[in-house]
């Protein structure tokens, strides 16, 4: 072997070499950005997770006897659990679209540039500020039995007084608290998401003869997709968040229709009752991960048709 090729192949092992250190100081790096992030999440949420999974399937945590489905199939034969779960799906699906709809309707009315639309967006928006005790006394002011809605009712139209929150009616109380709370954060990320749309291609398709409608739907939507998916999880997760409003209304044992999965969690909670509450939670746990998979599996075939 020649002076010459033995120098180039040493050039090129040093450099092997060079790009192998390279290699590891940056997997080292990467992974010293994300172990503390790892460690994180593993002992505040895996960690319990999983000790949750354990304790569900123990007799209670000072009893550690494994006693099988047993706690599952109380929980799920559980009059309580299954109205509240009847409950809180009915909610979801009502406020959810709504939620979504409602928000997106808003967001095309602004950006087509009505006057006024800068104080039209901060009176929507001004609910994101109220802090939750605020809105629960002035729900408390509007519905109550001698609230202002049944003092404008009897008034105006000579109905009889109605306790709202003990009603029929109470479900579509709440509602009206969770839309007026989300509708303001959902409709500036449509408006967002409506800007970003480019005009070029808005122009072309109302060239080409394409109405207001079809330019929504053939274009629009089609930018608006990632935007439509994320608003409808967020609204999906606040649905399950309107406990809080829910308790500070009525209390742990509201009106029937009112009852909600975390009305059961914290009465479970309240009465040391570890093991059902174990199970109901791995039982929420897994149908909102297969009600969020169907949802990305929805958004993904969608990416896909828009993309074919």
């Amino acid at each position: 072997m020649s002076f010459k090729s033995f120098g180039k192949n040493e050039k090129s092992k040093n450099k092997k070499i060079s790009h192998l250190k390279r290699k590891v100081f940056d997997w080292v790096t990467f992974t010293s950005y994300l172990v503390p992030s790892l460690i994180g999440v593993s002992v505040f949420f895996f960690w319990p997770l999983l000790k949750l999974l354990v304790t569900s399937f123990q007799k209670s945590p000072t009893n550690p006897d494994f006693v099988g489905l047993i706690n599952y199939v109380r929980v799920l034969t559980n009059r309580s659990f299954v109205s509240a779960s009847i409950n809180t799906l009915t909610f979801a699906v009502i406020a959810v679209p709504l939620a979504v709809v409602i928000s997106l309707l808003l967001a095309i009315l602004l950006n087509s540039g009505i006057p006024g639309k800068s104080m039209f967006r901060s009176i929507l928006l001004n609910p994101m500020m109220v802090p939750v005790a605020s809105v629960v006394l002035i729900w408390q002011v509007l519905f109550s039995f001698n609230g202002v809605v049944n003092g404008w009712t009897g008034q105006l139209l000579g109905m009889d007084k109605i306790d709202w929150l003990k009603s029929e009616h109470a479900q579509i109380v709440i509602l009206l608290l969770f839309l007026w709370k989300n509708l303001g954060y959902n409709m500036v990320l449509f408006l967002a998401a409506l800007s970003n749309i480019p005009e070029e291609i808005l122009e072309s398709a109302m060239l080409d003869g394409a109405n207001s409608f079809k330019r929504f739907f053939a274009i629009k939507m089609h930018y608006l997709n990632s935007t439509l998916f994320f608003v409808g999880i967020m609204s999906l997760i606040n649905s399950f968040k309107i406990f809080r409003e829910i308790y500070l209304l009525t209390g742990d044992y509201p009106f029937d229709n009112l009852y909600m999965l975390q009305h059961f969690m914290n009465n479970a909670f309240k009465q040391l009752n570890y093991s059902r509450l174990s199970a109901g939670a791995i039982v929420m746990c897994i149908a909102m991960i297969i009600i969020v998979g169907v949802l990305f599996l929805v958004e993904s075939k969608f990416d896909a048709d828009v993309e074919d």
